[in-house]
């Protein structure tokens, strides 16, 4: 029997990375807290966590939502948003041949990066998009520190 050198032969870094990531996807869909089938999990918008020197920003997409049916609530460091997009497609006489929009209630928590008022969290809702501004608590905004020298 012969023996064959090896000569390393390795996947890129990016089919790796890809590879992970679809894994991740794929396990995620599948242990996601659900009773619907595969694949079709509880819909939620996409959001966005930015951090300023006084504030947390919180930017939520809702295409189609009316404001007036999300409910926002301020628990500890928890922040949940709970609303409902209505289904625009149920009606008769038409026949579908295809539907990517999701539709149905969802509930989006998320922990907050700092200490915020939740008595003073404010929101607004613009062009599909919702901001929610929560103020931070006085302990946890940065304060520079001086040096003193010996």
């Amino acid at each position: 029997m012969a023996l064959i050198p090896w000569r390393g032969r390795t996947m890129p870094a990016a089919t790796l990375s890809s590879l992970r990531d679809e894994m991740n996807n794929l396990l995620n869909r599948f242990w996601s807290n659900t009773n619907e089938p595969f694949g079709l999990a509880e819909w939620a918008p996409a959001l966005d966590v930015s951090e300023s020197g006084d504030a947390v920003l919180v930017h939520a997409e809702i295409p189609g939502i009316d404001p007036k049916e999300i409910e926002i609530s301020v628990v500890g460091d928890t922040l949940t948003i709970r609303g409902e997009k209505k289904d625009e497609t149920e009606q008769k006489g038409r026949n579908y041949h295809r539907v990517e929009r999701r539709y149905g209630a969802f509930t989006r928590s998320l922990a907050l990066p700092a200490s915020v008022h939740p008595d003073q969290v404010t929101a607004t809702a613009r062009q599909g998009v919702l901001e929610i501004r929560l103020p931070k608590r006085e302990e946890a905004k940065a304060r520079r520190i001086e040096i003193k020298g010996l």
